[in-house]
């Protein structure tokens, strides 16, 4: 596995999983019972957006910069991503956050999070990062297996009844890495159907999704929301045009915390013929 994270921090794609990830926090933090957090795919916690990798690629200076520099007033969600991001720098505006450290600054006393990383060398980075917490587990293992081993969550006799697994892959396998994201879901619900699923997807060709997608939409669960983020056309197969997030189990009212957020972040950080929508894969009946 040859992919590396800090090329791609705060390019437009994590903005978009960020942004969901922090409403999906907030949900789960409206009722006091505890809740746990697999992160499958954690990274290393923490990237420098000075350093070598992202001046190499420049993705977060037209990605979160853009759009921190854009300042947009916009919808509560929007808001509160950017300010988990600020809680999560060390004062200057120069690192951008990986997901477990969205999560670490987001967890109240009772709850807890497992992150799950299989680079030695990023796994001992997000140790270092999260050191000194004792609400967060850093695993240095292959996330896909993780979800057979930690669901349904439990710590010591405490099981958590309600939950939120992150899925992130790197998508270096490209398409097939389709098969074990499935079968990551199947078991997961069996283990865990009360869980809330959140699966980040890149888009180059959204038609290339439909056969993930079908796959998806029969597993057990009682709902499936799409969120889908472009910011160029849906034209080319050699770059990622967007991306998008597939949430199973979504919280109530997610939809309408998150719809009013695309327009802005579109505007902020596309090109020309950027686009995005919201769709239901499956919904229960009302």
């Amino acid at each position: 596995m040859n992919y590396r994270h800090g090329f791609h921090a705060g390019n437009h794609a994590d903005v978009l999983k960020h942004l969901v990830l922090v409403a999906l926090l907030d949900a789960l933090k409206r009722k006091d019972a505890a809740f746990f957090v697999l992160d499958t795919h954690a990274g290393r916690g923490r990237y420098d957006l000075r350093g070598d990798q992202a001046k190499r690629t420049g993705e977060a200076a037209s990605g979160f910069v853009r759009l921190r520099e854009a300042r947009p007033a916009g919808p509560p969600a929007l808001r509160a991503y950017l300010d988990a991001v600020a809680e999560c720098d060390p004062g200057e505006a120069q690192s951008y956050p990986g997901s477990p450290l969205l999560v670490a600054h987001a967890l109240r006393e009772q709850d807890r999070l497992a992150a799950c990383e299989l680079q030695p060398d990023e796994a001992a980075a997000l140790k270092a990062v999260l050191a000194g917490d004792p609400r967060c587990h850093v695993h240095n293992r292959d996330g896909y297996a993780a979800v057979k081993a930690l669901l349904p969550p439990r710590e010591g006799n405490t099981r958590f009844a309600r939950g939120l697994v992150l899925i992130d892959p790197p998508y270096e396998a490209q398409e097939g890495e389709y098969a074990p994201i499935v079968a990551a879901l199947r078991e997961g619900l069996e283990r865990f159907p009360q869980g809330i699923y959140a699966l980040w997807y890149p888009i180059k060709r959204r038609a290339t999704l439909q056969p993930l997608m079908r796959k998806i939409a029969a597993l057990p669960m009682r709902s499936a929301l799409t969120i889908e983020l472009l910011v160029r056309p849906d034209d080319s197969p050699l770059r990622m045009n967007g991306s998008g997030m597939l949430i199973l189990n979504p919280p109530w009212q997610l939809d309408a915390a998150i719809e009013p957020t695309l327009r802005p972040l579109a505007q902020a950080m596309g090109d020309a013929g950027a686009s995005w929508r919201l769709t239901w894969l499956k919904q229960e009946p009302a």
